[in-house]
């Protein structure tokens, strides 16, 4: 009699336990990272003298640099977000939860581009090394390199808003 107690203690107690955790279908969804203005970024063309301009936002916080780009669904051409470093050294980047291609463009303490990677792979964990040393990163839309013709020694200068 004891046990027929217990085990109906036991599987009521299970039983409301469960239905209390039960999410009553309800969906959850994320919240919408959008792109919020923080600068403007200029990268002068040392070929033609041309100019492309960008509005960006700075990632200058640990948190800020750790999550980047990921969650969000998309950006404009005209957007990029820009990673600053206190030093210079290789930098080592992945496309760990971002949902869209990027071009990394790798600069260096004298605002001169070094390196880039074209078309990183949404959701690629593999590094994406600068293979020099490099103090800011921009990330950009994949494609934008080759069509703005950037060229590893073309000059950036960016502001604060």
């Amino acid at each position: 009699m004891f046990l027929k107690r217990l085990i109906l203690f036991y599987g009521l107690f299970f039983g409301l336990f469960f239905i209390s955790c039960k999410d009553n279908n309800k969906e959850i969804k994320q919240t919408e990272v959008t792109f919020t203005k923080e600068g403007e970024l200029t990268i002068f063309k040392t070929s033609d003298a041309t100019k492309v301009t960008l509005d960006i936002e700075i990632a200058d916080t640990d948190f800020d640099v750790q999550t980047g780009l990921m969650y969000r669904n998309s950006m404009k051409n005209n957007q990029g977000m820009l990673f600053v470093f206190n030093d210079e050294t290789e930098r080592f980047f992945y496309m760990k939860n971002t949902k869209f291609p990027l071009d990394l463009i790798f600069i260096n303490t004298n605002n001169n581009i070094v390196s880039f990677h074209k078309n990183a792979k949404p959701f690629n964990e593999v590094p994406l090394p600068s293979k020099v040393p490099a103090k800011y990163v921009l990330e950009v839309n994949a494609g934008l390199v080759d069509i703005w013709g950037i060229l590893v020694g073309d000059r950036i200068f960016f502001s604060k808003t």
